[in-house]
C-alpha cells in the first residue's frame, strides 16, 4: 500500500472496532495510530533506498519486522502502567498493522527476522531518491488498468482516501459547531472521566489483540477485493 492507503485503511479499522468496543479510544490515540501506520516506511525506505542504498537497496528492513512492532509494544504496555501513556501502544498497533498491509507474510525472512537469517532481501533500485519520489506521486494518481476499470492495486489507496476525507469532514464539522457552555463543561468532564479511567494489562493487551486480528482480517479481505 502506498501513502493513502496506510493512513486511511488503519484509521478506518480503528473507528470501525472502536465502535463496537469504545473502550479502545482510551487505550489508543488515532494521531499517533496514524503515524504508526506510515513509521515503518519512514525508518526503513530513507535507510535502505538511500543511506545504505549501495548495500542493502531494500526499503522494507528492521521496521518491517514483528520484532521491531512487538519490542515498542512492550515499551508501549511499561509506559502505559507506569505513566497512563498511550502514545508508544497507538504506534505499535499501527506498525502491526502497516505490516498486514505489506503482505509481509509474503516475505517471512522479514517478517520474522531475526529467526529465519539475519540478512535482508535486496531490491535492484538504481535511484532509492527517484523510486520514492516516484511511489510518493503515485499515491495521488488514480490508475486505470482498462478502460474506467480501476487497478485493484490502487482500491486500498481509494478506501483510504474515502477514510481519511470522512474523518477530515467529521473534524472540520466538530470544529465549526456552535457549542453551548453547558454542553462545553460537560464535555470537559466525559473527556476527563475518559482520561482518568485506566484498564489494567492484562484487558489492555486482550483489547489491543482484538483490535490488531480485526484489523488482520479485514486487511486479507480489502486485499481480496
Amino acid at each position: 500500500m502506498l501513502l493513502f492507503g496506510h493512513i486511511g485503511i488503519t484509521l478506518g479499522i480503528f473507528f470501525i472496532f472502536s465502535y463496537v468496543a469504545p473502550q479502545l479510544k482510551t487505550i489508543i490515540d488515532k494521531r499517533y495510530l496514524a503515524i504508526g501506520a506510515l513509521l515503518p516506511d519512514l525508518i526503513d525506505k530513507p535507510l535502505g533506498m538511500i543511506v545504505f542504498a549501495s548495500t542493502i537497496s531494500n526499503g522494507r528492513m528492521i521496521s518491517h519486522t514483528l520484532l521491531f512492532s512487538f519490542t515498542i509494544f512492550l515499551i508501549g504496555l511499561y509506559l502505559y502502567d507506569k505513566r497512563n501513556e498511550i502514545a508508544i501502544i497507538s504506534l505499535a498497533s499501527g506498525s502491526f498493522l502497516h505490516l498486514m498491509e505489506d503482505q509481509m507474510w509474503n516475505t517471512p525472512n522479514t517478517l520474522f527476522w531475526p529467526l529465519l537469517g539475519w540478512s535482508f532481501p535486496k531490491d535492484n533500485i538504481a535511484d532509492g531518491v527517484a523510486f520514492l519520489l516516484m511511489l510518493f506521486k503515485k499515491s495521488f494518481i488514480l490508475n486505470f488498468s482498462q478502460g474506467f476499470a480501476l487497478d485493484h492495486t490502487f482500491i486500498p489507496e481509494l478506501l483510504g482516501m474515502i477514510v481519511i476525507v470522512i474523518f477530515t469532514l467529521n473534524w472540520l464539522k466538530n470544529k465549526l459547531s456552535k457549542v453551548s457552555s453547558e454542553d462545553k463543561e460537560t464535555k470537559k468532564e466525559v473527556t476527563k472521566k475518559e482520561i482518568t479511567k485506566k484498564t489494567n494489562i492484562e484487558t489492555t493487551v486482550l483489547y489491543i489483540a482484538g483490535f490488531l486480528v480485526f484489523g488482520l482480517l479485514s486487511v486479507r479481505a480489502i486485499i481480496a477485493l
